[in-house]
């Protein structure tokens, strides 16, 4: 798999997995729990704030194929960032200031995974040349005048 475009769809389709299913494995422990009044309850704008957060890397799977190459580039960059940073943040920052977090060590290997892929997908985004994006955008189907064909 030589196209960047191609490279980065799968990259965010390697995080969107690991988001949801780190996801699945907080709400086992969440249902799994002796007494599910005790369970955190999400306000609707905590739901609404996760939910935006998930369509970037749904949406972005669909974004590689699509744009072009520098809104394509710029796309990644900025919600490679976005993802990277509020992980980051809501992961690792809290037990390091002394917060009492409810992450799972589960949870901690599935975010490290996740910023981790977010961290690759803004560094091939970064360095991701528009020369190289213009000769493996461009199919070349026919050109008579030089006499090639291809089918």
């Amino acid at each position: 798999m030589h196209d960047t475009k191609e490279r980065l769809s799968l990259l965010w389709i390697f995080a969107l997995l690991n988001y949801l299913y780190a996801d699945v494995v907080a709400l086992f422990a969440i249902v799994g729990s002796p007494n599910l009044a005790d369970a955190p309850h999400l306000p609707p704008w905590a739901l609404l704030g996760s939910a935006v957060l998930m369509e970037i890397p749904i949406a972005m799977i669909v974004a590689c194929r699509l744009l072009p190459f520098r809104a394509n580039r710029l796309a990644n960059i900025i919600a490679g960032a976005i993802l990277t940073l509020v992980n980051g943040f809501l992961t690792f920052v809290p037990p390091l200031v002394g917060a009492r977090t409810p992450a799972l060590p589960e949870y901690l290997f599935f975010a490290t995974i996740e910023t981790v892929c977010t961290s690759v997908i803004i560094w091939q985004a970064w360095t991701w040349s528009g020369v190289a994006a213009a000769v493996s955008s461009e199919r070349m189907v026919r050109q008579p005048e030089a006499g090639i064909t291809s089918s």
